[in-house]
């Protein structure tokens, strides 16, 4: 059974017509990382409203993450090639490190309990974690998992970790209704709230293609 999810319409851009965002976000550089959970697909909103607004945004995604959206949805949105494996020939940079020193800002979400735990013991053996560990700018953190699992003391000693890292800053997760069909903190934070706390944490600074 097919399991990738498609988004109708291109992935939530604007209808020919409408308000066009303001391109408040211009100069800055996103690095989008989605990990392997259902809330993969509200990540394409976020991707789409950072480029509507003039951010320029690179996804890169876990092999998890690609059962969830098909890399071609995130190309669509971001203009640009999706990220999935460091073994990349056609880009000459095996690891893909050189990128996180244009990055302004990492958004690792939907970040799974799986991810947050090895990004947190410093490993680095997807494109997902090594662009993570190398990036020194600073990562927004979107968990989202099953109730049991944000409460097992194990996960929380690993947000934990994360968060007394300065450049680690955490958004949710709220509480309400999962897939799993429990009902529970877990849940990652909407699109919007994402958005909104990326954009505060970009305009904290000047882009870095400028300074």
């Amino acid at each position: 059974m097919k399991t990738t999810v498609e988004p109708p319409n291109g992935g939530l851009m604007p209808p020919t017509g409408g308000p066009l965002a303001p391109q408040d976000l211009a100069g800055y550089e996103v690095v989008v990382c989605v990990s392997g959970g259902i809330a993969a697909y509200k990540v394409c909103e976020v991707v789409s409203r950072l480029v509507q607004r003039g951010a320029g945004v690179t996804v890169a995604m876990t092999r998890a993450a690609r059962k969830f959206v098909g890399p071609t949805t995130f190309q669509a949105l971001s203009g640009r090639r999706v990220l999935t494996t460091l073994w990349d020939h056609e880009s000459g940079d095996v690891q893909h490190v050189a990128m996180t020193d244009a990055a302004d800002l990492l958004v690792v979400a939907p970040a799974t309990a799986d991810l947050i735990g090895r990004i947190a013991a410093g490993l680095a053996d997807d494109v997902v974690t090594t662009l993570v560990i190398t990036a020194s700018a600073p990562v927004l953190v979107a968990p989202a998992m099953n109730e049991r699992m944000w409460a097992n003391p194990i996960v929380q000693r690993n947000a934990n970790s994360l968060r007394e890292q300065k450049r680690f800053q955490f958004i949710g997760p709220g509480s309400g209704w999962m897939a799993c069909r429990a009902v529970g903190p877990g849940r990652m934070t909407e699109p919007a709230e994402i958005l909104e706390a990326a954009t505060a944490l970009l305009r904290s600074t000047k882009p870095r293609s400028v300074k």
